[in-house]
């Protein structure tokens, strides 16, 4: 069983420290991660490349779309068994 003084003592340290370290923590300059630095660098380059690439795909590569099956589609003759 703990005394009354050293459970106070050691709760009244435990405390002192994590404010020491709170302190601390707080007068450092925040780095900077990858994300920050260079991530809507990255999305921009990034959908600029897709939207490139489709639109020479679309352009040039000749695609037929075939959206519309009017004219293109003819009934065949059932078979009756």
């Amino acid at each position: 069983m703990m005394f009354p003084l050293a459970r106070y003592a050691l709760n009244h340290l435990k405390i002192q420290r994590i404010w020491q370290v709170v302190a601390r923590q707080g007068h450092t300059k925040p780095s900077s991660d990858f994300h920050d630095k260079y991530g809507n660098m990255l999305l921009a380059s990034g959908s600029t490349f897709c939207f490139v690439g489709f639109v020479f795909y679309i352009t040039q590569m000749g695609v037929e779309w075939n959206l519309s099956p009017v004219g293109r589609v003819t009934p065949k003759e059932w078979k009756n068994n």
